[in-house]
């Protein structure tokens, strides 16, 4: 890839502790972002300042949606969750690659300790022909962007 050529962003891929998610359409929601902690304080002169300094990171979500297909482990970590309500059996770390055009990982997204907070089933509608999509809301407590 030459210098200065941007990635393509539709050559991704997520694994779910260590499998592959099938049928990914989007991924949305990447942000990583930390506290800022403020502090007034006074000079030696008297002179009032705010000092500010990074605090300590957030965690945060992201929405995954994919076509609905008969994929079973993705919906099964689904239903771990929202279901079942067992969120300390259903963490798991999240893997989002972006990939050259060759298919080699560029950039790497670690999201820790993940788990479903929200499902949200497709749309249906007898007068159109489209495909059915659902959309996944992971909640996780860290991310690492390689």
């Amino acid at each position: 890839m030459a210098e200065g050529d941007t990635l393509a962003t539709h050559r991704f891929g997520v694994q779910l502790g260590g499998v592959t998610v099938e049928s990914v359409k989007e991924v949305s929601g990447l942000v990583v972002e930390q506290d800022v902690v403020e502090s007034m304080q006074v000079t030696s002169r008297g002179k009032p300042i705010n000092k500010k300094q990074p605090g300590g990171h957030k965690g945060g979500e992201v929405t995954i949606t994919r076509g609905m297909d008969k994929s079973p482990e993705f919906t099964s970590w689904i239903n771990k969750t929202l279901l079942n309500g067992d969120v300390e059996d259903a963490r798991q770390n999240l893997t989002i690659e972006v990939m050259d055009t060759k298919g080699d990982t560029v950039r790497r997204m670690q999201l820790f300790d993940a788990w479903v907070s929200k499902w949200e089933g497709p749309g249906l509608n007898a007068t159109q022909s489209s495909g059915a999509d659902e959309k996944a809301t992971i909640t996780f407590e860290r991310i690492e962007v390689e």
